[in-house]
C-alpha cells in the first residue's frame, strides 16, 4: 500500500525534475545542502513544515501538490482543460470512428 511519504518522495522528484532543478539547485532555492534534499527524497528523513513549505515555494506549486499531484487544481481548470482538449479529442475520435456517411442525391 502506498503512504503518504512514497507519494510526497514521489511528486517531489516529479515536480522537481519537471522544473528542470537538480537536487543542488532546488536545496540553494530552499536555503539547505544538496544533502538535505537527497535524505529527504530517498525517504531516510522526513521534511519539517516549514521544510514542505520552502519546497512548494521554490517548486512554485501548492504544497498540498506534494502530497497528491496537482491537488491544487480548481474545478474551473478541470472544466477549461474538458472544453479545450478533451472534448475536441473526443470529438475527433467520435468522428473517426464513426464517419458521416455522405448522402447520395
Amino acid at each position: 500500500m502506498k503512504t503518504y511519504a512514497s507519494d510526497f518522495i514521489s511528486n517531489l522528484i516529479y515536480y522537481r525534475e519537471l522544473r528542470g532543478y537538480t537536487q543542488s539547485v532546488l536545496a540553494g532555492l530552499c536555503d539547505r545542502t544538496k544533502g538535505n534534499i537527497g535524505v529527504i527524497e530517498s525517504g531516510k528523513s522526513a521534511p519539517s513544515f516549514e521544510m514542505i513549505l520552502k519546497i512548494a515555494d521554490a517548486l512554485e506549486i501548492h504544497p498540498a501538490d506534494l502530497f497528491l499531484r496537482n491537488a491544487s487544481a480548481t474545478r474551473d481548470d478541470v472544466r477549461k482543460f474538458f472544453d479545450e482538449e478533451l472534448s475536441v479529442k473526443m470529438k475527433e475520435m467520435v468522428e473517426k470512428k464513426f464517419p458521416v456517411a455522405e448522402c447520395e442525391e
